[in-house]
């Protein structure tokens, strides 16, 4: 009856610990394209400097593998551009490609937040 017993728990235990290893696992992926793409020069984060498909730069909150109001399709969104009004495809730029002017322009248009 004992045997019967730990086979059970045995049962129970394996789903949580799967289920340990998962969070775990992400959180380490998430944490490393995040170092990755700090070290190629792309700021993530709030207020991230994007660009559409139509050339038109606006800041949205950029969090690696996380969206709430967009598609992720690898390191490309589809998302709703404020400045043209339309949906398209966005991805971050590199920090080094941005003129002061160009942080300027971006900083005057931000998509919508997640209420």
């Amino acid at each position: 009856m004992s045997d019967l017993g730990e086979g059970r728990r045995m049962n129970a235990i394996v789903p949580i610990v799967l289920v340990v290893v998962l969070i775990v696992g992400t959180a380490v992926l998430v944490v490393r394209v995040g170092v990755v793409a700090r070290r190629r020069g792309y700021e993530l984060g709030d207020e991230v400097v994007v660009r559409c498909r139509a050339g038109h730069l606006f800041t949205t909150i950029w969090i690696p593998w996380v969206s709430f109001k967009a598609i992720r399709l690898g390191w490309v969104r589809l998302q709703h551009c404020p400045v043209g009004d339309h949906w398209t495809f966005v991805s971050p730029v590199r920090d080094s490609d941005l003129t002061d002017e160009k942080r300027r322009i971006a900083a005057q248009y931000h998509d919508r937040r997640v209420p």
